[in-house]
């Protein structure tokens, strides 16, 4: 991330240099919106934000930066939506089906702004790519819900060896029901959040089976396909080839 971040000094009133940066990435939400992505600039977001160009770059170098502070935003807000479930579930079916409905309450509003942007989230090479250096802390952010959703599944067993894969194929299974989510026209979205508590299910049964050792190739198998072949993925995750040479 290359956006500037003075972050809060001890959880009080934010600074005024937050609440800079906090306007200038609002506007810019609010006229990706209205305007479409492509269409607005960094000067049409200062001028509507009451900023001069120069200190709206100060905080963000341009509009993928922008979009990094908004999947920053939705990360962080979806860290605290989950303690809930988490503190209180310990089966991992409804840990995960709690972790996925919590993201998409949380990403309910931005629906319409997600669907302008998303060909060029789509693009592999992009910034706004949720497997783009760019999109790293993020995607950390992400990848540690799903850690924990495994961590604290105590009635679930994990072999070991499988335990620093799982959470990064959960997440890649959630970027499914994103990506469904982005074209799901019904209601509320009805249909994304019956694909949610499915996927938990199917999700939870696989890594139940995982415990036995005869399966656990397959898991390392597909982890490995998505590495090797999912645009942008390698750039991502890191090659378990390269894992096994350096070690």
């Amino acid at each position: 991330m290359s956006a500037k971040n003075d972050g809060p000094d001890d959880g009080a009133t934010p600074s005024k240099s937050e609440q800079t940066r906090a306007l200038i990435l609002e506007t810019a939400m609010r006229l990706f919106q209205e305007r479409g992505y492509d269409k607005t600039t960094m000067r049409a977001i200062a001028k509507e934000a009451g900023v001069s160009v120069g200190n709206a770059y100060y905080y963000f170098e341009g509009k993928e930066h922008l979009i990094q502070g908004f999947y920053d935003r939705i990360a962080a807000e979806h860290q605290v939506a989950v303690r809930e479930i988490l503190d209180r579930e310990t089966d991992l079916e409804a840990r995960l089906a709690g972790v996925l409905r919590a993201w998409l309450d949380i990403a309910a509003p931005y629906h319409e702004f997600a669907v302008q942007f998303f060909k060029n989230a789509a693009d592999p090479d992009s910034p706004l790519s949720p497997f783009s250096p760019e999109s790293e802390h993020a995607r950390e952010e992400a990848i540690s819900v799903h850690r924990e959703v495994l961590a604290g599944a105590t009635k679930t067993k994990v072999a070991e060896e499988l335990r620093g894969i799982l959470p990064e194929l959960m997440w890649l299974s959630q970027m499914g029901l994103v990506l469904y989510w982005i074209f799901d026209r019904t209601e509320g979205r009805e249909r994304s959040y019956r694909l949610a508590e499915r996927g938990a299910r199917l999700t939870a049964r696989g890594v139940s089976l995982a415990r036995f050792r005869v399966l656990r190739p397959l898991v390392r198998e597909v982890h490995e396909l998505f590495t090797d072949f999912l645009p942008g993925m390698t750039r991502a995750i890191p090659d378990p080839a390269a894992r096994r040479t350096e070690s």
